[in-house]
């Protein structure tokens, strides 16, 4: 089972967000938004995986540990992304980073975590056995434990990507994320004002997706090309809260949507995104985001797929 939060249990707030997007400000990259023609209609992509980590994961790391008044050490588990935030985030705010990832994170991401500085423990098959051996050490040494998206102030990090698509591209009418815990979804939720959000999901990774049909956060299968990232046993229990009370509209896509519309982000726009990152374009290829202009979040980079094969 995914560990409680270890924050509060309090849900954050639209203002929870503005403060998060002041405290981030002088160490995140404000990525740019690009709007084009796909197909002959309007879209524009937020360019999430041109942050500095290569992925939004920095945001809510550096809001944290920030909030928490940047504690000497911190624990956590990521299936890559998440821990490559913390590591950065932990580089600049002078904290050391222990890092739990499962075995079968991808090389690149693990080679980018040696490389950072941080801690790397490689343990179990997925990231929800990782995150239960990091809890277990962090309980037992009394550390922070940062958990990649079942935490307030990491929702609340997050969700200045929807904070900035608000504010940089405000002819935009819904926003689509993927989601794997629910924390960027939660965060998009809470800083994209009044435009629809859909948040969507792999077909063999369906926490959300499992959430709303049991009415909270219950296990889920996890089996996807884009399972390093999106590969959360089941939806947080702080994104679930956000989600009940502000509900996202939701959409499922395949693997092989996500593997064209990946190799068509690189075709097009010379982007090299991760599969999960290529989720929300999958979903508008295939009809299933709303919204006469949508913005879709490109969520990250990281990944050994490289556009020779």
């Amino acid at each position: 089972m995914t560990p409680a939060p270890t924050a509060t249990t309090s849900l954050p707030t639209p203002a929870d967000v503005a403060a998060a997007a002041e405290r981030i400000a002088p160490y995140t990259r404000r990525t740019p938004v690009l709007t084009v023609r796909v197909d002959g209609h309007p879209l524009t992509l937020k360019l999430e995986h041109l942050q500095t980590t290569g992925a939004f994961k920095l945001r809510g790391a550096l809001n944290a540990m920030a909030a928490a008044g940047a504690p000497p050490q911190v624990v956590t588990a990521s299936g890559g992304n998440h821990g490559l935030g913390v590591a950065a985030a932990a580089r600049m705010l002078g904290t050391e980073a222990l890092v739990y990832v499962p075995e079968t994170v991808p090389e690149v991401k693990a080679r980018r975590l040696e490389q950072s500085g941080a801690g790397l423990i490689r343990t179990g098959a997925h990231y929800a056995e990782a995150a239960a051996a990091a809890r277990t050490r962090a309980d037992g040494e009394g550390l922070r434990y940062l958990h990649a998206y079942d935490d307030r102030d990491v929702v609340a990090g997050q969700g200045t990507v929807g904070r900035e698509i608000a504010e940089d591209a405000p002819d935009c009418d819904s926003v689509a994320v993927a989601v794997g815990g629910g924390g960027l979804a939660a965060g998009v939720r809470l800083g994209a004002g009044a435009r629809r959000v859909v948040g969507v999901e792999p077909e063999g990774c369906q926490s959300l997706h499992a959430a709303l049909a049991a009415g909270g956060p219950v296990d889920a299968p996890v089996d996807s090309v884009a399972s390093s990232a999106l590969g959360a046993a089941r939806v947080g229990e702080v994104p679930f809260g956000v989600l009940r009370e502000r509900p996202v509209e939701t959409a499922l896509v395949t693997d092989a949507e996500i593997t064209a519309a990946r190799d068509r982000l690189w075709e097009e726009f010379r982007i090299a995104a991760e599969p999960a990152a290529a989720v929300p374009f999958a979903a508008w290829l295939a009809g299933r985001v709303p919204g006469a202009h949508p913005c879709l979040v490109v969520c990250g980079a990281n990944a050994s797929w490289t556009p020779d094969g």
